[in-house]
């Protein structure tokens, strides 16, 4: 989804003003299921049992002010933020997996994760 505002909050965050946004960024979100998978030698094939548990993974890329990402590094240093997912229109709670930025052009990216249980 190309041109969306992304919305990034610290833990501790409780106002509408604790809100960054970053105008027009892509992001796009892959969900995944945690299952087991038994390996059942001599029978009919694996035996696979879902946990009934799913992780998200938040990819975000876009430009960033400088001001706006010394305030994104501080929540990547200090805890799990709150980002707000556009395509279920909701506040979820995530953890930093990866942050990048370049300077020389104000493009990053961020991975965030999010664990449902």
């Amino acid at each position: 989804m190309a041109g969306i505002d992304f919305f990034i909050r610290p833990a501790s965050g409780t106002t509408s003003a604790d809100w960054v946004r970053i105008p027009n960024c892509d992001m796009k979100v892959r969900l995944t299921r945690r299952l087991t998978r038994t390996i059942i030698r001599g029978e009919e094939g694996d035996d696979l049992h879902d946990e009934g548990s799913e992780s998200a993974v938040y990819t975000v890329k876009g430009e960033i002010v400088l001001d706006d990402y010394k305030r994104v590094l501080t929540m990547f240093r200090s805890g799990q933020p709150y980002i707000h997912d556009p395509f279920e229109e909701r506040d979820v709670k995530v953890i930093f997996a990866s942050l990048e930025y370049d300077g020389s052009n104000e493009m990053f990216k961020f991975e965030l994760l999010e664990d449902i249980v």
